[in-house]
């Protein structure tokens, strides 16, 4: 087996929940996008491929506002002629799984996609609507992954890890895939690196490619905004943390979830060339890691 070859994660969005450029955002961060259709970026979205069969599998971590081109994508590279194997999603926040309607009678019309939830999420789903409709229909199936880790296909595996976020209503969770040949972490939103009961250089350390939380570079972006209504770690707090770090770990840190105001989504700025500089990555949308 060559390194191209086998079971791989493809990048399906790296933007925040509002994707890249934002709605009724008429700023210099978003007027070039808006002109551009190049420049512009699907929410955060996660494409894991097993093409070890005569059709391939797949699973996307979370279902996006933006599944229908995400999807679509997933079709184009491993194509496909049945639903997804399965979504799990992060947590209840829009970006994250509003996608699920695509499944519905108005659109798909999809049969027993396998959804798998935490138990907030899992009940947000069955006791609210429009939601609740998909599994009245069997649109879907829920799925209680709890900690519990997921067997994909041999050699292949998920282990949801639960991290503090805005619990409003539901838990998050980020992930661990893992393949035989590597491991990947999966955590695009947390409060604070600090808030969470495994040290964050543990969890980067057990791993080969860590995809973390990059939502805002500094509190600049955010001057007519409470930090404490959309906590997650500023991009320069995590430079700051992981500086001691070896190269090599640095190296595997990949931002993600990036609001259409953070300039490291600007391949010319000064703050992206910081990160680079520093020894870390801004995650491309996809990219692949073969697993």
């Amino acid at each position: 087996m060559n390194s191209e070859s086998g079971p791989f994660l493809v990048v399906l969005g790296i933007a925040q929940d509002g994707g890249y450029p934002q709605a009724g955002c008429r700023k210099k961060c978003c007027v070039e996008a808006w002109e551009n259709p190049q420049l512009r970026r699907h929410i955060a979205c996660l494409g894991i491929v097993d093409p070890r069969n005569s059709e391939p599998k797949r699973w996307m971590i979370d279902a996006t506002p933006d599944l229908r081109e995400q999807y679509h994508y997933l079709d184009l590279i491993a194509p496909h002629f049945s639903p997804l194997d399965g979504i799990f999603i992060t947590h209840g926040h829009i970006g994250h799984y509003t996608g699920l309607l695509q499944f519905g009678r108005e659109a798909m019309g999809a049969r027993g996609v396998r959804v798998h939830v935490m138990p907030r999420m899992k009940a947000l789903i069955e006791k609210n609507a429009p939601w609740e409709q998909l599994t009245k229909l069997d649109n879907i199936e829920l799925v209680d992954m709890s900690d519990a880790t997921v067997n994909l296909a041999p050699g292949l595996s998920l282990i949801p890890l639960q991290v503090p976020h805005r619990s409003e209503y539901t838990e998050t969770a980020g992930f661990r895939i893992e393949g035989a040949r590597r491991k990947v972490l999966y955590i695009p939103d947390i409060d604070n690196w600090e808030s969470w009961n495994t040290p964050i250089e543990d969890a980067i350390a057990a791993v080969d490619v860590a995809y973390l939380d990059g939502t805002f570079f500094s509190l600049d972006e955010l001057p007519n905004r409470n930090i404490a209504d959309v906590p997650h770690p500023f991009i320069v707090q995590s430079l700051k943390r992981f500086s001691g770090l070896p190269a090599q770990e640095r190296a595997k840190i990949r931002f993600t979830h990036l609001n259409h105001t953070n300039p490291a989504l600007q391949r010319d700025s000064a703050e992206r060339k910081r990160i680079i500089d520093e020894g870390y990555c801004v995650a491309e949308q996809f990219e692949r890691v073969w697993l």
